[in-house]
């Protein structure tokens, strides 16, 4: 005759169970509420951002002024008037040199009526977003990303705060940004 093994109730077990069980619904509800878009490919690489050639030399620029240097970075803006991405003002405008070299342009920009302005513009230099169900992102943060050979735009939309940032970055300087300057945020 067969007997069936004792299950004793282990509290502590219990307690787990039910923690890693809350845990998991947790990181489930995170990663459904900011699912990023499929990258489109962009149609014309511009290889740079608004003429300005990645790699360039800011400091020999005069329409730029340095706002920081850190010795490996350094942050500039424009000297005169309020950005614009387009024909759109934004809130901030940032472009980085890593060791002098053009790598990085960061846009900040808040409105609900700017965003609309931002993704028409962004769609139409850099190529239409894939509008089929299940390629664009859902829920309170929006990622949207265009991706080239020599360039990648990625733009981070919350629309509980109507806010959003736009990296435009060169992909031929990937490893030394990713381990030399830390992402940022809002």
């Amino acid at each position: 005759m067969m007997t069936s093994p004792i299950r004793r109730n282990n509290p502590l077990l219990n307690l787990l169970a039910n923690r890693a069980g809350r845990y998991a619904g947790f990181v489930l509800c995170l990663i459904f509420q900011a699912g990023p878009a499929t990258a489109v490919p962009i149609e014309d690489d511009p290889n740079g951002f608004e003429g300005i050639p990645w790699g360039t030399i800011l400091s020999d620029m005069d329409r730029f002024v340095k706002i920081d240097d850190d010795g490996r970075s350094q942050t500039y803006e424009h000297k005169d008037g309020r950005p614009m991405l387009g024909t759109t003002p934004v809130d901030s405008m940032r472009l980085t040199a890593f060791r002098n070299r053009f790598g990085r342009v960061t846009v900040r920009y808040s409105g609900r009526a700017a965003h609309e302005a931002i993704m028409d513009h962004l769609q139409s230099t850099y190529g239409p977003l894939d509008r089929t169900p299940g390629q664009i992102a859902v829920g309170p943060v929006k990622v949207y990303a265009w991706h080239g050979f020599h360039t990648e735009v990625t733009l981070r939309f919350e629309a509980n705060g109507d806010r959003g940032i736009i990296f435009f970055e060169s992909r031929t300087l990937p490893e030394r940004w990713s381990v030399e300057s830390p992402s940022s945020a809002f």
